[in-house]
């Protein structure tokens, strides 16, 4: 089994500080995950700055790497225009729009990132614990504000549920 081909998928807050050495560090891990840990399956979804940088970084990489697979899972858009498949082809290999999101509701993003770390075998974040979105409402009915939780803190504690190998790129 130590030849078996890896998947590893991406997710993070929406915002992020992208420096050089942030930079430097996905560009290394990248590098390990392919040359030693047999990982050629690359998972992305949307909607955080580093998503984004991973998926921009990930395509240099197939550039050396060229049998590198990139999926990019939607968690909007059920159907698209072949324009708009096009366009995300120009950055990824292969996209579909996520089974979890079809009823997703509000959680859309959260059951999305679910399945992506369901096919993974390893999880590259970038995950601050001390963050804490802006307090809000519920509905515009709601009295009282609530401190909603973190999106990227629910889909880290969901891969550590799972068992999933994390690589938390914030520290």
């Amino acid at each position: 089994m130590e030849n078996e081909r890896k998947v590893c998928c991406f997710f993070g807050h929406r915002k992020i500080e992208e420096t050089e050495q942030l930079r430097s560090k996905i560009y290394s891990i990248l590098e390990i995950l392919i040359t030693e840990d047999n990982v050629n399956t690359f998972i992305f979804g949307s909607r955080s700055e580093f998503d984004s940088l991973c998926r921009e970084i990930v395509g240099h990489i197939k550039e050396k790497y060229p049998y590198i697979h990139r999926i990019y899972i939607r968690a909007e858009y059920r159907f698209i225009s072949k324009e708009y498949e096009r366009y995300l082809l120009s950055s990824c290999d292969e996209t579909y729009y996520s089974s979890r999101a079809v009823n997703g509701g509000r959680a859309v993003y959260v059951q999305r990132n679910y399945e992506m770390i369901d096919k993974s075998d390893i999880c590259v974040v970038y995950y601050n614990e001390e963050y804490k979105p802006p307090r809000g409402k519920t509905s515009s009915k709601d009295i009282m504000e609530h401190q909603p939780a973190s999106g990227t803190q629910r889909a880290y504690d969901y891969a550590i549920k799972k068992g999933k190998t994390i690589i938390n790129l914030y520290e």
